[in-house]
């Protein structure tokens, strides 16, 4: 391997045959290139199919009630179905170790002043883990607390958009709105990933918008976020779970599909997570392929340089060279220029997936990279397939005789 003599042969050999060498390291640097950036571009897809869930918790579950469309029990049809605090209790309480975040919701429309401006907005009663159920960042002040609910205080969480139409001059929080005749006092300012849209909310404690509400316990959504340990699967059956006993206790039947309803995001994710798996797959299988013909390639042109210099093996052995000898130098350089082709095509696939960037978005395509784990995988697997290339020939030609090897044409 520090054999001065044999690195020096070996560049003089590389020097002497220019194109057979830059032909062998050809075929490693683009097996390489193509394999990063075909990986780099799956990996893209996956990201944009991850964000494109990213607005609320990807684990979320949304209950909501209707009205029956099927007569059961002894009730009829076109009954209204609602919900109160008693049955986000039951609900959450039907197996915890299930429950990562949740809140109920009561939701409403109602007319928002300060000072001389004023709006209508969704006004959300919630509780504390909306935050994380909604995905919201805090851009100042806080977000709600137990405490809030429980002394049912005047407090108000707002959009970033409510914010800009109403609060325009200095920071907002400790300013008062009057939501619908009640002074609320404001305490945190959120973003939301939504879109203005959900930037025009402001949320304020459930028990505080209830009591406005003439004292009603009424609860229109609740949301559950699911243990994220849950598999798909479990999670969907974990919500099959929550309708079912849900339409049980408020006497619907298993057969009506709007008297109880429930949104459950696994299920979506568990389509997505199968087709991801399809082009991840077809991907791995494009990319595998490409490394398997760059080792082809490479087998096949070491084969065909050990032909080449099968007089020159001859030589070398008539005048006392070793077989191990011949095979160290032939194995030698081949490994040296997988090695340095390799680094190229690593180097040439991270640029190309660096100047592509975010460029191809509008084609569903976001961040694409590739972890070095894989890229040092498949550059291990070039450099051992050149080591075998090289040896496999050079030993076959070690044991030809001088007298045959210096016969070849």
């Amino acid at each position: 391997m520090f054999d001065l003599d044999r690195w020096q042969e070996i560049f003089s050999s590389i020097r002497s045959n220019v194109l057979r060498t830059v032909l062998s390291g050809f075929t490693v640097a683009l097996g390489l290139f193509i394999f990063i950036v075909l990986f780099g571009i799956g990996k893209g897809l996956q990201n944009a199919f991850t964000a494109g869930f990213a607005r609320d918790a990807q684990n979320l579950i949304s209950i909501f009630t209707g009205r029956t469309t099927i007569a059961y029990n002894g009730l009829q049809s076109d009954r209204d179905v609602s919900m109160n605090n008693e049955d986000y209790d039951f609900l959450v309480n039907l197996d915890k170790e299930k429950v990562g975040y949740s809140t109920p919701r009561y939701q409403s429309g109602l007319l928002v002043k300060y000072g001389k401006e004023s709006g209508s907005y969704q006004i959300n009663g919630a509780g504390p883990e909306e935050k994380f159920i909604e995905n919201r960042k805090l851009l100042e002040g806080r977000y709600l607390t137990p405490t809030d609910l429980e002394r049912k205080q005047n407090v108000a969480v707002i959009g970033r958009m409510v914010q800009r139409d109403l609060i325009k001059n200095g920071s907002p929080i400790g300013k008062d709105l009057n939501i619908n005749g009640t002074m609320f006092k404001v305490v945190g300012v959120f973003s939301d990933d939504g879109g203005d849209w959900d930037e025009r909310h402001i949320t304020i404690p459930i028990t505080t918008l209830q009591q406005m509400k003439k004292g009603s316990d009424t609860v229109s959504t609740v949301y559950i976020a699911y243990n994220e340990k849950l598999t798909p699967q479990e999670a969907i059956k974990y919500g099959d779970e929550l309708k079912n006993r849900l339409k049980s206790r408020k006497n619907v039947s298993p057969d009506d599909e709007n008297g109880v309803r429930v949104w459950n995001n696994a299920q979506n994710m568990n389509e997505t997570f199968m087709f991801l798996a399809v082009i991840t797959a077809i991907v791995s299988f494009i990319g595998l392929g490409t490394l398997l013909a760059g080792i082809i390639g490479i087998s096949n042109i070491m084969v065909y340089i050990v032909k080449e210099r099968t007089q020159e093996i001859g030589v070398r052995k008539a005048i006392g060279a070793k077989p191990k000898s011949i095979v160290a130098l032939i194995v030698q350089e081949s490994v040296l220029i997988t090695v340095v082709s390799g680094f190229v095509g690593v180097g040439l696939g991270v640029l190309a997936l660096s100047l592509i960037g975010d460029s191809l978005e509008e084609f569903f395509i976001k961040d694409p990279n590739v972890g070095w784990g894989a890229i040092f995988a498949a550059f291990i697997a070039l450099v051992c397939s050149g080591l075998i290339a090289g040896f496999v020939p050079a030993y076959r030609a070690s044991k030809i005789k001088p007298i045959e090897a210096l016969r070849v044409e």
